[in-house]
């Protein structure tokens, strides 16, 4: 784009530039407000190995899920350009970790956070527009804590509550793009009791859109006066193609169950997975390519024969082992895939079916379908 005016020109237009009134926040007033981020917590997990070590089991490894997304509202009311108070009710998400234990078990671990605030919030006005704030308060939060376990860890309370009231903080930015509207970029933290014993601190930054709701109008500023100005040449203006539309959504579907016989994935009275069994879960795995695995379940059985403390030890053991195999395989982490064992409790053959409780060649091989290891995936393409 060419432009050509004279000196004096430029000058006068530039004088009215700076005598035009710029769009500012409101001096007073209420507002309220929406914003939505990241939040991220710190998860001891020197801590979960101790109490699991107080318990006699070796922890093998632990993985966490330390961010998630996090919203708030919020209303409140502005004194003037320096100072408001502010009340509202913030959801920080949820967090958790799935530790491995030595003898062989799961602990599985979440935490829900919601609550309300109460912030006295102080500005400073770095230009018309763009303000520097603070803030601290209080905020009232609900824990929810909920733990499972399998094999050889048993977990007593599966779900805890808590109340607790804790300070909080938090430091930003917020740009006025009119008396009545803002943007805020800020980052705060939450002071949590995670409702076992234990306080740490919850992270969350995010973007916030701002409504003044009674904001007054700039004061009317005289024109300058107006001097002709020399002809201006305005290139036209190009013509952009629309942005492509969005990709489809992911579409979820009903969970896929698979059931493998246990005598074609496992040597007799063996746990590890032997090569034939190995290419039985890789054909599985193909016909997943092209899914998003949100999780998957994995369930060994015995049949009806033997003592139910040797029958749980043994299912138990080759569940884990398939779960090991496909985290191998498909590289999907560990805290999507839980595995557990039961005894003959399920089986597939009917009563009356294999007669009998002397363990004999034909007794074992009528109860050949009870032993077995279900796969449930669950996902969306």
């Amino acid at each position: 784009m060419n432009l050509s005016r004279s000196a004096g020109t430029t000058g006068l237009v530039l004088l009215a530039t700076i005598a035009a009134p710029a769009a500012m926040a409101a001096d007073g007033g209420w507002f309220g407000g929406i914003g939505v981020g990241q939040s991220e917590a710190s998860i001891a997990n020197n801590r979960i190995t101790s109490e699991l070590l107080g318990v006699g089991l070796a922890t093998a490894s632990i993985s966490d899920k330390d961010t998630d997304t996090g919203y708030k509202v919020f209303t409140g009311y502005q004194f003037n350009r320096n100072f408001a108070l502010e009340a509202g009710y913030f959801d920080l998400g949820k967090f958790g970790f799935t530790a491995q234990t030595t003898p062989v078990g799961t602990l599985i671990g979440e935490i829900k956070l919601r609550g309300i605030n109460f912030d006295l919030i102080g500005f400073v006005p770095m230009t018309e527009n763009l303000s520097f704030f603070g803030r601290v308060g209080a905020n009232y939060a609900q824990t929810r804590d909920y733990f499972r376990g399998t094999g050889a860890v048993t977990v007593l309370n599966p779900s805890i509550k808590k109340y607790d009231t804790n300070y909080k903080a938090g430091l930003g930015l917020q740009y006025a793009f009119s008396p009545s509207l803002a943007l805020r970029l800020e980052g705060e933290r939450y002071r949590i009791n995670d409702g076992v014993g234990n306080k740490g601190d919850v992270d969350l930054a995010s973007l916030s859109l701002v409504f003044y709701f009674d904001a007054k109008k700039p004061t009317p500023v005289a024109e300058p006066m107006r001097v002709a100005e020399a002809p201006v040449y305005v290139a036209p203006v190009p013509v952009v193609a629309p942005p492509p539309p969005p990709p489809p959504k992911p579409i979820p579907y009903a969970p896929k169950r698979v059931s493998f016989s246990a005598d074609s994935l496992f040597g007799f009275n063996q746990s590890a997975v032997s090569p034939e069994g190995k290419q039985q879960i890789d054909k599985m795995v193909s016909d997943l390519r092209g899914t998003t695995v949100d999780g998957i379940t994995v369930t060994g059985h015995t049949d009806r024969i033997g003592r139910h403390e040797y029958n749980m030890k043994l299912s138990t053991k080759r569940a884990d082992a398939v779960k090991a195999y496909l985290m191998e395989s498909t590289g999907i982490g560990g805290e999507k895939i839980v595995a557990t064992g039961v005894n003959g409790a399920d089986p597939v053959t009917k009563p009356g079916d294999c007669k009998g409780t002397k363990v004999t060649k034909a007794l074992i091989a009528c109860l050949q379908p009870d032993r077995r290891v279900d796969l449930e995936v669950r996902g969306s393409r």
